[in-house]
């Protein structure tokens, strides 16, 4: 594992690398060419005002492209590393304020954990369900056992203009009962909110490890709460 994340980390640092001298030469180039231009061109006010504006803006889009591709490597750094430790199915999850507060209330007094990052990985094993940050060495932000897990149901939420679906996970500790709203995220590019068939696929697999881990111990099994729908290629949900 250890030269797996380290050919990552090398990958990333050349990546980071090679953009840098991209960006250095095309402001050298670039620079040279707006000095010939500019003189050419009639006084109109404003111009280097303009420019400078057009600059910043490049700069920005810039930076912003370079860390989302930084925390998209980390994610996928962090889910390569969770799934061969805990040999499971791990999520993606996006983070919202109420997951966050909520899993503040949560949290037992005076202990600290580390901040979610916007995507974080879901790990639901034969232990229970877990929150993970971190790239190649994953730090877990919150656990909490299936014992501790009263159910879990599939939801809906508004994001924007678009009701999404969560899974909601409600747990009870220490004689708190609060619910998690967890939206998932779909790993491929340009998606936004796992939705449909694999968003109901990982919400069954869930309670069925749910309901397995409890059998297991001997203790009561959650009661139902409702079908979830098996939504298949050839024929709409209901």
């Amino acid at each position: 594992m250890s030269s797996i994340a380290t050919r990552h980390r090398t990958g990333l640092i050349v990546l980071v690398a090679l953009v840098a001298v991209a960006v250095v030469a095309a402001l050298a180039l670039g620079g040279r060419q707006v000095e010939r231009i500019v003189p050419t061109l009639p006084d109109v006010p404003g111009t280097p005002v303009a420019l400078g504006l057009a600059a910043v803006a490049g700069l920005i889009v810039l930076v912003s492209a370079i860390v989302r591709g930084a925390a998209s490597a980390r994610a996928r750094a962090r889910h390569r590393t969770l799934e061969s430790v805990h040999g499971a199915t791990v999520s993606c999850g996006i983070r919202n304020r109420d997951l966050v507060g909520r899993l503040d209330e949560l949290s037992r007094p005076g202990s600290r954990h580390p901040r979610l990052p916007a995507r974080f990985s879901l790990v639901a094993d034969d232990h229970g369900i877990s929150f993970w940050g971190g790239g190649r060495r994953p730090r877990r932000a919150a656990s909490f056992p299936w014992r501790e897990v009263r159910n879990i149901r599939a939801d809906s939420t508004v994001a924007g203009s678009t009701s999404v679906p969560v899974a909601v996970v409600r747990i009870r500790r220490d004689g708190s009962s609060i619910e998690l709203p967890m939206m998932l995220s779909d790993p491929r590019p340009g998606r936004y909110a796992l939705t449909d068939a694999p968003f109901f696929a990982t919400v069954r697999a869930w309670k069925a490890r749910h309901r397995a881990a409890l059998a297991a111990e001997g203790l009561e099994l959650p009661p139902a709460t409702g079908a979830i729908p098996i939504i298949r290629q050839d024929r709409p949900a209901a």
